[in-house]
């Protein structure tokens, strides 16, 4: 497919260096067989705390690296997100997930790699916001989530966003977060009310 188009690889669930190093070397060999075949970018996705809390060794061997978010939160907290007993316990705002999400940030932005956020927090513009003070600056979400997003981060300071994702992420609890995150929200609303 390279030979075709622009191609770029990303490996899921990748939980070590070593395993990305791998699959990479792996995937090397094979397009050694493929007449044709070009240099492909080859990105991880961090999905797992493992992953997450090496993310520094992994952006050094990765081509570029994407949090999915929904995994991440689900393994981080030990919730099954789609047991609708437990759906209460999924919080994309725990502090817990929320330095994990900082940890890969400051390790692209460190290795000089692209970093993005898919999954729900990509698609809630209150999360994006929290996302972007901590330094994404991609997103993969839904086209209906679009508009929404884009007109919403239009109504925040960066700097402010900064501000409360510092604070976020050395919160105690997700309620400590919801609360920083209300200004931004205020903000995020009148925005969207002036139309």
């Amino acid at each position: 497919a390279s030979a075709h188009g622009h191609l770029r690889i990303l490996l899921p669930f990748v939980t070590s260096a070593v395993e990305f190093r791998q699959a990479r070397a792996l995937i090397a060999e094979i397009a050694r067989g493929v007449p044709g075949a070009r240099d492909v970018p080859i990105g991880a996705m961090i999905e797992v705390p493992a992953a997450a809390l090496t993310a520094d060794r992994l952006a050094r061997d990765a081509d570029f690296l994407s949090v999915g978010t929904n995994d991440l939160i689900q393994y981080t907290l030990a919730i099954d997100r789609t047991d609708e007993r437990l759906s209460g316990h999924y919080e994309p705002r725990e502090p817990a997930v929320l330095r994990l999400l900082r940890m890969v940030a400051t390790a692209g932005r460190r290795a000089g790699r692209d970093f993005s956020v898919c999954g729900e927090m990509a698609a809630d513009p209150l999360l994006v916001a929290l996302l972007v003070g901590m330094g994404f600056r991609a997103f993969s979400m839904t086209p209906a989530a679009l508009p929404v997003v884009k007109r919403s981060l239009r109504a925040i300071n960066a700097r402010q966003a900064e501000k409360i994702a510092r604070q976020a992420v050395t919160a105690d609890a997700a309620e400590d977060v919801h609360r920083l995150l209300a200004p931004l929200a205020d903000a995020m609303h009148a925005a969207v009310a002036a139309g």
